[in-house]
């Protein structure tokens, strides 16, 4: 049972508190994935905490998992493309299912992170890294290459930009940060020690921290300033890497492409820096 649905079957029996908020939920998806907690809150007339409880008495750990959950039930009820499936990918599975399925995960995965992503928070995110004296990207394994990809978009638009893939250059990197920088710090499960100590050190150093990690936060969450989720399609694909890296890059894109907006002479540093590469390109 979707927990639109679940809500619905529970809704007269609900506290007053509780049925307005559950209510506004039931009115007002979309919105609902857009707002905060504190939004919610505001726009139902109750407490912060009364939204958190709300979220807990449906078997949720806390509001983020609720808007993930409500994500869900969204996109179960949208058409999905035609030919496009979606399960766990098997053994035995064909070419074709197997590249249907893991088409369908992605685009899951990406329908996903776009809904548990508030506006105001991507704001945070876009005013720190435009500011920015100098951006440190931090992570390891999968998160390390999308922090390289970030990295030379941002180089592109002249930012200055701090990446290694070798963790202890990235730590004697973060040592170097004050108040006007801002550390990058990727990791799904947001539980890599290399990263939580990178993340703590630019903390220590009064740089602010966003952390990009999956919807459980783990400690990299505590030592952020602003916090993005990503999420993985995990159990319903063995590609939960794979997933996660799409998520990823598409949240990390999406700040680059916003950054652009906001940048007046983004298009002629873009530029320049594909004249300079086309340098290098064999001519046809």
């Amino acid at each position: 049972m979707s927990v639109l649905k679940k809500i619905t079957a529970q809704l007269e029996e609900m506290a007053p508190a509780d049925r307005e908020i559950g209510r506004f939920i039931l009115d007002n998806p979309e919105q609902m994935l857009t707002l905060s907690s504190a939004a919610l809150a505001m726009e139902t007339g109750r407490s912060q905490s009364a939204v958190v409880k709300f979220s807990q008495k449906l078997g949720f750990a806390g509001y983020q998992q609720l808007k993930l959950a409500v994500s869900e039930a969204k996109v179960q009820e949208r058409h999905a493309p035609p030919g496009v499936i979606h399960g766990t990918i098997e053994t035995g599975d064909s070419y074709l299912t197997i590249l249907q399925k893991l088409i369908g995960s992605k685009m899951l995965s990406m329908q996903q992170t776009l809904a548990v992503n508030s506006e105001q928070e991507i704001e945070k995110a876009l005013q720190a890294l435009n500011g920015a004296r100098r951006v440190h990207l931090a992570g390891v394994g999968a998160s390390s290459l999308v922090a390289r990809d970030f990295s030379y978009k941002l180089m592109k638009l002249g930012r200055s930009v701090l990446h290694d893939a070798d963790s202890h250059v990235q730590m004697a990197n973060a040592s170097t940060l004050g108040r006007e920088d801002v550390l990058v710090a990727l990791s799904y499960s947001g539980a890599s020690i290399e990263t939580l100590r990178i993340a703590e050190l630019a903390h220590q150093r009064g740089a602010t921290v966003i952390a990009i990690t999956g919807l459980s936060g783990g400690p990299l969450h505590q030592a952020a300033n602003i916090r993005l989720y990503t999420v993985a399609d995990e159990e319903r694909a063995r590609s939960s890497s794979i997933t996660a890296r799409d998520a990823q890059l598409m949240l990390t894109d999406l700040l680059f492409i916003l950054l652009i907006q906001r940048q007046p002479d983004a298009n002629e540093y873009v530029h320049n820096s594909e004249l300079a590469v086309s340098a290098l390109k064999v001519p046809r």
